[in-house]
């Protein structure tokens, strides 16, 4: 499958930012107010952050489990590939 590509403005915000901002959007969609070429654009935008949220939990994980699992088995801390 082939990975979609999130855009620029989006791939810089922090995991925190782009979940706020997903917030608000949820909100402003639920509300059913404005146009509805705003609503698919919006919605547009939510998909991306909702993709890039779920790439930095993804990310945040393999450095978890990295650290926390050794690769024969034993428990023990690893510095972690930050880039």
């Amino acid at each position: 499958m082939a990975e979609i590509e999130i855009p620029p403005e989006i791939a810089k915000l922090s995991f925190e930012g782009a979940l706020q901002e997903l917030e608000k959007i949820v909100q402003t969609l639920e509300a059913g107010q404005g146009k509805l070429d705003d609503a698919i654009q919006s919605y547009e935008r939510g998909a991306a952050l909702k993709r890039h949220c779920e790439r930095k939990l993804a990310e945040a994980q393999q450095r978890v489990e990295k650290i926390v699992l050794a690769a024969d088995g034993e428990v023990r801390a690893e510095p972690a590939d930050i880039d």
